[in-house]
C-alpha cells in the first residue's frame, strides 16, 4: 500500500523538547504500588514470579509474574505529550536502562521498583451473558491478563498512573498462548490511544513502543489485496511491547469475577475479596467523588451512579468521533469509564450505522449498537455489586440506578448530536432525516460533519464527502435538509462562533485504516517514519494543519481498500 510519499515528510515533532526526569532512577522515585499493597496476592503464586504456565487461580486479586523480555529490542516511539504530563524528559525514552525495562527486563530495576509485574484475573460477559468456555478449565478460574503485565504504579502531579506492558510474555492466564503481541497490533494501539486522547475521548494512554529486531511469532493474517473474510495465510510477525498507561486497569470483568466467587462462596475469603476490590476501585478511580468515610452501602450506590455517568458519556464520545470498539465485553470495559483494549477497533469512514470491523463481533457490537452493549456491561457491573448490599432499600436504590441507564444514555446522545450539529437543542426529526441522507448518499462520516462545520448553504459544498456522484434529486433533498437545519439555529449565536464550536467537536482528521497499514508495514522493515508522522497528525485532529498534510490525510477511502482483508475488516489484531 502506498498512500503517497508525502506522508513521510510530515513533521514528527508534535511537542517541543521537554525538561524533566532523565533517568530510570528518577522515574523509580515516583513509584507507589497501591494495588499490591492493598489487595490480596494469589496464595498459590510463585514468590519469584516464575509463573508462566496456564493454571487455575482460585483466589487473590493478582499474580506476581516476571515479564519475558523481547529479543534485541529497538526503540520505535514514545508519547512526548504523556511524558510531559508525567514530568519526564523525552531523552529518557531512548536510554539503555529505559529500553531494558520497557522491553520487558525487570532484572536490574532501581528501588523501589519491583522485579516482578502482576497479572489479574477477571470474568467474561458477552452482551450481558457470562461465559466460561474461553477458560481452558471450563471453570472461569483461568481467564485474565494473558499477555498484559502491569509493572509500575507511579504518582505524578497528584495523579496516580499504572504502567502496563502488553506483549510481555505468558502469564497463568495466557490459555496456552505465547503472551506476545505483534508489531502490527502494537502500532495500532499505540497510535489510537493518543489520537483518542487528542479527540477528547477518555482513554488509556500510550507511553512507549519497542520492537524486537530478531524475534517473531506466527499469526494468521491476510494476503496483500485479499478480500477474504478470514485470514488466508500465516505470517511471521515481529513481536513488540507497547506500554500503556491509565489510572488503573480495573475492569467490570474483575468485579464480576469476585462477585461470582462471593455469591457461590467459592472460598472462605470470597466476600472479603469482593469488598476489598470494590473499595480499591473507589479509591483508585472515584476518590475525588465518593466519601470513603461513608457507609459501604452508600459508597457502592455512589459508585454505580458515578460509573453510569462516565460510561454514558464515553459511548457518546465514541459515536461523536466515529469510533467502534468492536468487542465491548465486560473484560474490555474499564470501571474508570474510559476506552480500554484497542484490539479489533475501527473508525467509521463510509457511514454505516452497523459498522463492525471485527469479523467475529456481530451486529450487537456494531457502531450504533454500542449504547446497548454499554448498558449490558453496566447491568453486569450493578449485579456484581449486589452481594455488598444487605438492606432491601439499598438494593432498590441500586435497581433504580441500573434501570436508569437507558434514559441517561439517551440524554447524553442527544446532547452530543446537538453539539455536532451546532444546535442549542436536540431535534430528532432533523437528525433522522440527516442519517437517512447519509446512508442513501454514501458519505464519509468525518468529512461530512467537518464540512457542515463550515455552515454551508448549498448542497454542492458537501460533495467532497460523498463517495459517489449524487443525483440532482438527491442534491435537492440535501438542500431541503440544509434549509431545515438553518431554521433550528440559535439566533443569539453568530456564524463564526457556531462554526468554531462545531469544529471543536467534529475533527478534521480521523483514523483511516488504509493510511495506518503502511505505517506498520514499514515498521516491520525497520522504518518508523510513518508512525512518527501519524503521531504528529493525530496530536492535532481538530486543526486544519498544512495543505501538504491535508493532501495526504484528508481523503476519501480509495476503492481498492473497500472489502480488503486487514483494512476494512480483520479477524483479530493480535
Amino acid at each position: 500500500m502506498n498512500p503517497g510519499t508525502q506522508a513521510d515528510k510530515v513533521s514528527s515533532q508534535a511537542h517541543p523538547d521537554s525538561q524533566g526526569i532523565t533517568t530510570l532512577a528518577g522515574l523509580a522515585n515516583l513509584a507507589d504500588f497501591s494495588l499490591r499493597e492493598q489487595l490480596t496476592c494469589d496464595p498459590d503464586a510463585s514468590p519469584e514470579g516464575e509463573d508462566w504456565q496456564p493454571r487455575q487461580v482460585f483466589s487473590g486479586h493478582y499474580v506476581p509474574v516476571k515479564p519475558t523480555p523481547i529479543e534485541s529490542p529497538v526503540y520505535v516511539a514514545h508519547s512526548s505529550a504523556l511524558f510531559a504530563e508525567l514530568g519526564l524528559d523525552d531523552s529518557l525514552a531512548q536510554t539503555p536502562e529505559f529500553t531494558r525495562v520497557f522491553s520487558g527486563d525487570l532484572s536490574q530495576v532501581p528501588e523501589p521498583m519491583l522485579s516482578t509485574g502482576w497479572a489479574t484475573g477477571y470474568s467474561l460477559s458477552i452482551f450481558g451473558t457470562e461465559y466460561i468456555q474461553q477458560c481452558p478449565f471450563q471453570t472461569g478460574n483461568g481467564y485474565g491478563d494473558g499477555r498484559a503485565l502491569s509493572v509500575l504504579e507511579l504518582v505524578s502531579g497528584e495523579r496516580r498512573w499504572e504502567l502496563q506492558l502488553k506483549g510481555a510474555g505468558p502469564t497463568p492466564y495466557c490459555r496456552g498462548g505465547d503472551g506476545r503481541a505483534v508489531l502490527r497490533s502494537s502500532v495500532r494501539e499505540f497510535l489510537a490511544q493518543e489520537l483518542m486522547h487528542a479527540l477528547g475521548v477518555p482513554t488509556s494512554r500510550s507511553f512507549s513502543l519497542f520492537a524486537s529486531q530478531t524475534e517473531t511469532v506466527n499469526r494468521p493474517w491476510y494476503i496483500e489485496g485479499s478480500h477474504s473474510e478470514d485470514p488466508d495465510t500465516l505470517v511471521a510477525n515481529p513481536v513488540a511491547i507497547t506500554t500503556r498507561v491509565a489510572p488503573s486497569f480495573l475492569r467490570v470483568g474483575q468485579l464480576e469475577l469476585f462477585s461470582r466467587r462471593a455469591r457461590t462462596q467459592a472460598h472462605p475469603q470470597a466476600m472479603a475479596e469482593l469488598e476489598q476490590i470494590t473499595r480499591h476501585i473507589i479509591a483508585r478511580e472515584y476518590g475525588d467523588e465518593i466519601d470513603s468515610d461513608s457507609a459501604l452501602e452508600e459508597q457502592v450506590l455512589a459508585l454505580a451512579t458515578a460509573f453510569r455517568g462516565r460510561l454514558t458519556s464515553l459511548v457518546s464520545h465514541w459515536i461523536r468521533v466515529g469510533f467502534c470498539q468492536g468487542n465491548f465485553n465486560s473484560d474490555n470495559c474499564a470501571v474508570g469509564g474510559f476506552t480500554l483494549d484497542y484490539g479489533p477497533f475501527g473508525f467509521n469512514e463510509l457511514f454505516d450505522p452497523y459498522f463492525q470491523p471485527w469479523t467475529g463481533g456481530g451486529r450487537h457490537f456494531s457502531f450504533f449498537f454500542q449504547p446497548q452493549a454499554a448498558e449490558k456491561n453496566f447491568h453486569t457491573f450493578c449485579d456484581a455489586l449486589k452481594p455488598l448490599l444487605t438492606e432491601s432499600d439499598a438494593r432498590l436504590r441500586l435497581a433504580e440506578v441500573r434501570n436508569g441507564f437507558e434514559d441517561k444514555m439517551q440524554q447524553s446522545l442527544k446532547a452530543m448530536w446537538a453539539a455536532k450539529l451546532g444546535l442549542a437543542e436536540f431535534d430528532g426529526e432533523l437528525l433522522n432525516e440527516l442519517l437517512r441522507l447519509m446512508m442513501e448518499t454514501e458519505v464519509d462520516y468525518t468529512r461530512l460533519f467537518r464540512l457542515l462545520s463550515e455552515l454551508p448553504s448549498e448542497p454542492e459544498s458537501l460533495i467532497p464527502s460523498f463517495y459517489g456522484k449524487p443525483s440532482e434529486a438527491m442534491l435537492g433533498q440535501w438542500g431541503n435538509w440544509l434549509t431545515q437545519w438553518r431554521r433550528h439555529w440559535d439566533a443569539n449565536i453568530g456564524d463564526k462562533q457556531r462554526s468554531a464550536q462545531m469544529k471543536g467537536v467534529n475533527p478534521k482528521y480521523s483514523w483511516r485504516e488504509w493510511l495506518v497499514v503502511p505505517a506498520y508495514q514499514r515498521a516491520e522493515q525497520g522504518d518508523y517514519s510513518r508512525i512518527h508522522a501519524l503521531q504528529a497528525l493525530f496530536a492535532q485532529p481538530y486543526q486544519e494543519q498544512s495543505d501538504e498534510v491535508s493532501e495526504v490525510y484528508d481523503r476519501l477511502r480509495p476503492p481498492q481498500f473497500f472489502h480488503a482483508g486487514g483494512v476494512s475488516h480483520y479477524s483479530c489484531s493480535s
